[in-house]
């Protein structure tokens, strides 16, 4: 396996839709690539707040064939490719790899609950045998409360060993910091990336390797800012952009604000079952963003 320069702020990006609820490849791009140059170390393509699940095998190779063909850094872009058929997750798994994405973020099969470890233990190696020739660095995707499911610290243990080289890192969406802690300590160079950018302060301090969040699609800069110099006040400013959803939906929450920004209504669609911000919810949330950006440190 290839080391990949994964670290850092890495924006849950979002996908854009067109009026069809097709994703909208264009402008999936510029947002990538705006992300990415305005304060993003990277990218994770298609995940939770990318709608992933939503989309089909073939739409979600389609959106990743786009960021390859419009040339943007794949080694800097951490794919979703989880799924609840082992099929599909490979598929998806071996076109991440032949792209050339940085990593694959694996998403337990979700339908079954309470299965045994060694159920998910079989669909790593299942993923990871078919992906031999091309071994793009898997990252364990933690998020129980839409999975069901855990990676258990004793389960990524038996993976570590049994899939030496393999299994890069975890991406911790539960919340349970003291979980993200312990899993960071299992294997050294073992990248864990908590889902919220409250934790960067500790990743520079070599606890975590950085952030995975879907609110870094709109305060990078500031991220960027406590990430590379240590700026406690810029982090303050970006958390509380982060805490302006909270009690709301956050994936149509953040395409709202998006669409604000941007100043493109279309960055507002989200796929059914999501349905759009409330209205009142959107003129709360971009007023608080507003009065955050008006904010200047003296």
């Amino acid at each position: 396996m290839t080391e990949t320069p994964l670290r850092g702020v890495i924006a849950a990006v979002a996908t854009a839709l067109d009026e069809k609820g097709e994703p909208d490849l264009a402008r999936a791009v510029r947002l990538a690539r705006f992300l990415l140059e305005n304060g993003c170390d990277g990218l994770n393509v298609l995940g939770t707040t990318g709608e992933a699940t939503s989309f089909s095998l073939e739409q979600r190779k389609r959106v990743m064939t786009a960021y390859r063909e419009a040339g943007l850094p794949l080694h800097k872009l951490m794919v979703g490719t989880g799924a609840a058929a082992i099929s599909d997750a490979i598929a998806l798994t071996r076109h991440g790899a032949e792209l050339g994405f940085g990593g694959a973020l694996v998403l337990p099969p979700f339908y079954y609950k309470a299965v045994p470890d060694a159920g998910l233990q079989a669909y790593i190696a299942a993923i990871i045998a078919a992906t031999a020739e091309r071994p793009i660095p898997i990252y364990l995707y933690h998020f129980p409360a839409q999975s069901g499911l855990h990676w258990h610290l004793d389960l990524i243990k038996r993976l570590l060993a049994s899939h030496a080289g393999r299994i890069a890192g975890l991406k911790d969406s539960s919340g349970d910091m003291e979980y993200a802690r312990a899993a960071a300590t299992l294997a050294p160079g073992f990248k864990v990336f908590p889902s919220t950018e409250a934790c960067l302060m500790q990743a520079r301090a070599g606890a975590f390797a950085g952030c995975i969040s879907a609110t870094a699609n709109l305060n990078a800069d500031l991220c960027a800012l406590a990430w590379r110099t240590g700026d406690g006040s810029a982090l303050a400013r970006a958390v509380t952009i982060r805490q302006l959803f909270d009690g709301k939906p956050l994936i149509p929450g953040v395409k709202a604000l998006l669409a604000h920004i941007h100043g493109d209504t279309a960055l507002a669609r989200v796929l059914a079952p999501l349905t759009p911000l409330a209205p009142a919810d959107r003129t709360a949330i971009i007023a608080g963003y507003e009065a955050v950006r008006a904010r200047r440190v003296a």
